[in-house]
């Protein structure tokens, strides 16, 4: 079965997410998550729902960025003697070291290209680390896999988040003497 340019895209869009911060896969014919961690890793934390969203300014660049980098992936597969599926993306054919080595080559400093995959990484990684397309307190009654990773937890029941620890191990600073109990300083 043939996949259209929208199965194309998505999926190849998945395996770049998942080469950033790797998932298990979602079912065992999964070809875009390569499955080389346990839990949800990027795609599950929702970096396509993320990318698509019109706030991210990036939606009309996916269609091109997919296709780049499957001709990347083409390429690379050539250069390194690789035979790809012909039912796949190329760069959905590819292993998740060969991914992880050809992102590499993208983003590396000088390419001309870099900007792009530099921004697309960036928002595979902010979907994981802290879901901006998604109200915190839902996604963490969802399990959203990288809130839950980070032990992000759940506010206060008046729906304020306070933390018994400082993040530092000790207090930074005294709170203003002009600050309203909602932390607003007057």
């Amino acid at each position: 079965m043939a996949l259209d340019e929208e199965q194309t895209r998505v999926m190849t869009l998945e395996a770049y997410a998942d080469t950033i911060i790797p998932g298990e896969k979602r079912h065992p014919d999964d070809h875009a998550i390569a499955g080389v961690s346990e839990g949800g890793g990027s795609v599950a934390a929702g970096a396509l729902q993320l990318l698509e969203d019109p706030a991210s300014g990036v939606v009309a660049g996916l269609p091109y960025l997919a296709q780049a980098v499957n001709g990347h992936a083409q390429t690379y597969a050539q250069e390194h003697g690789i035979e790809l599926d012909p039912e796949l993306p190329a760069f959905v054919a590819l292993s998740y070291e060969d991914r992880a080595e050809l992102i590499a080559a993208l983003t590396k400093p000088g390419y001309p290209e870099r900007d792009g995959w530099i921004l697309l990484a960036q928002f595979c990684s902010m979907a994981f680390d802290i879901a901006p397309h998604r109200d915190t307190l839902e996604a963490l009654e969802e399990g959203h896999p990288g809130l839950t990773a980070i032990g992000l937890s759940k506010p206060d029941p008046d729906g304020l988040w306070r933390f018994k620890d400082f993040s530092y191990g000790r207090k930074l600073a005294n709170i203003r003497p002009d600050t309203t109990p909602l932390g607003i300083t007057i």
